[in-house]
Parts: structure tokens; C-alpha cells; sequence
């Protein structure tokens, strides 16, 4: 799936190990997966990226694929977003990138969205991929919102509750998600891609990716509450699938403007996971919108 791709374990300053894949010369892009999957959602991007002329790090975040999974508190605060976006940062600095681009898709964006505020002379540009700010989703929680994504309240109740469920048929809970937020387009993920997803949802990912739940529910609308009013200034892409529970339920761009100044975005023809659903189109509007910030 990664041809011509350098795969690594890397230990950076946060004292974590992170999965990481890395190709191209050209200017450093970051790009970060989403639940449940791994850095391999990108696998179909991430090619084109660098036959673009861009330099592409790939890494699984913490509590997910082949990267650690630490020990969580009471307080969530080893699955904050803040934390998960110092590993990133702490990568790309030991990968010799001060500077760089960054995409986000689901909870990679959500961790990309803390990265940008809390480094924002290392982030030159931001895209998010189907997501709307996590404040923005609870503020504006709705029974259709809370029925489609019953699983941000599901996850985040005490364990070991979601964790004894899901560990109960886990291959079953991955495959009935990735059915229904692709809108059934079940024939976007290759059976390699699949493979690796099921192989890397053991026990330890279960709970990792539920501490990654709560401590969005708790943790990081405090540290976002914290931001209120400070809006980035970097250049941010959102795009969304538009047949997926984000188009139907938000004004994407505007709820990105409320927190960016300079936002600029587009539907594309697919359920939630673009970069799999929709990669050609998704690569092209990435390498349209990263060159537009360089010239």
C-alpha cells in the first residue's frame, strides 16, 4: 500500500513511540487519521501527495495502530487533544520540519485543529476533513446528531462499559461503522487497508480510543473554552462528504469561521471517510489548496 514509503518507530520528547511512514522531497506534510482506523486511511492520498512534489509524514496518533498507548487518569488528560498534538509536534521537529503543512481527517482533525493553536508558527496551513469543532457538535447537539453519532456518547461513558461491549465482537462493532458512515460504500476500503484496521483494534487500541473520546467530552472543551475568541490565522480547508451527517446537520464553513479567520472549503461526493471514498479528489484539492499557500 506504501510503495517507495520509509516505516518507522520513532521515539519522541512526549516519551511516546509513534508508527510513522514518511516519502517525497518537497515541503513537509502532515497528514493524521481518524477513529477507528490508522495512518493507513491515507493510503490511497498519500502517493498522490508526493508525486505532487510534497514531502508526506504519515503517523498512527496515540492510542491507535502501532503507536503506544499510555496509561490514562482520572482527568483524561494522556488523550487530550493538547497531548496527542505535542507527539505530532515532537515528530516533525526530530524529522527536521519546524514548519509544515497539516490535514486532519475525523479525530485527526481534531487533534490537527489543538496542533494549530497551540504551534501556530510551526503550522503554515490547515485542512480538516469532515468535522465540524468539537465544541461547535456539543453545543449544537440535536437527537438527530446524537443518533448518528450515538458513539461520542456511547465512548465516552465510565469504563469498563464501552470497553467490555465493543471487546465482546470487535471485528463486527469496526466493520458496522465503517458500513454506516461510508453510507455502505463498503468497496472504498481495500481488503489490505481492512486487514490492518482489524488487526490493529485489539484491546489496548478499545480502550486507548476510548480515553481519546472523554477526554474530548471533558478535557479539551476546557482547553477550548480556553481559546475562545483567539481565532487562527492560519489559512484552514475544510472539506466534507456530502452524504454524511456533517453536511446534513452544520454549516461547515461557518462553524469553522467562528474559530479561523480564513477559511475556504467544498462537499465532495462521498460518506465520511474522503480519503478513502473520494482519494483522487481529495489529493487534488489538498495539493491545490497547500500550493496556493507556497506561491
Amino acid at each position: 500500500m506504501f510503495s517507495g514509503f520509509t516505516d518507522q518507530l520513532i521515539d519522541v520528547d512526549t516519551g511516546i513511540t509513534l508508527r510513522v511512514r514518511t516519502a517525497g522531497e518537497g515541503p513537509a506534510i502532515l497528514l493524521l487519521h481518524g477513529y477507528p482506523q490508522t495512518h493507513v486511511c491515507w493510503h490511497k492520498v498519500a502517493p498522490l501527495l508526493v508525486a505532487a512534489g510534497y514531502h508526506v509524514v504519515i503517523s498512527d496518533l496515540r492510542g491507535y495502530g502501532d503507536s503506544d498507548k499510555p496509561i490514562s487518569s482520572a482527568d483524561h488528560a494522556a488523550y487530550s487533544k493538547r497531548a496527542m498534538a505535542a507527539d505530532q509536534m515532537s515528530l516533525m521537529r526530530k524529522l527536521g520540519h519546524e514548519t509544515f503543512l497539516l490535514a486532519g481527517h475525523d479525530r485527526g482533525a481534531r487533534v490537527a485543529h489543538r496542533m494549530t493553536r497551540d504551534y501556530p508558527h510551526a503550522v503554515r496551513a490547515l485542512a480538516v476533513l469532515d468535522v465540524a469543532p468539537t465544541a461547535h457538535m456539543y453545543a449544537n447537539t440535536t437527537a438527530e446528531f446524537a443518533t448518528g453519532y450515538y458513539h461520542w456518547f456511547f465512548l465516552i461513558q465510565p469504563a469498563p462499559l464501552p470497553e467490555k461491549l465493543i471487546g465482546a465482537d470487535p471485528g463486527f462493532y469496526l466493520h458496522s461503522n465503517l458500513s454506516a458512515w461510508s453510507k455502505g460504500n463498503t468497496a472504498a476500503f481495500t481488503p489490505e487497508a481492512l486487514a490492518e484496521y482489524e488487526r490493529c483494534f485489539t484491546a489496548e487500541t478499545i480502550a486507548a480510543t476510548c480515553e481519546d473520546y472523554r477526554a474530548a467530552a471533558t478535557i479539551d472543551l476546557d482547553h477550548d473554552a480556553r481559546s475562545t475568541g483567539e481565532k487562527l490565522q492560519q489559512p484552514v480547508l475544510a472539506l466534507w462528504g456530502n452524504k454524511g451527517l456533517v453536511a446534513k446537520l452544520y454549516d461547515v464553513i461557518a462553524a469553522w469561521e467562528d474559530v479561523a479567520v480564513n477559511v475556504r472549503g467544498a462537499p465532495l461526493p462521498c460518506g465520511h471517510f474522503l480519503p478513502e471514498e473520494a482519494p483522487e479528489e481529495t489529493a487534488r484539492i489538498l495539493t491545490d489548496f497547500f500550493k496556493s499557500i507556497s506561491a
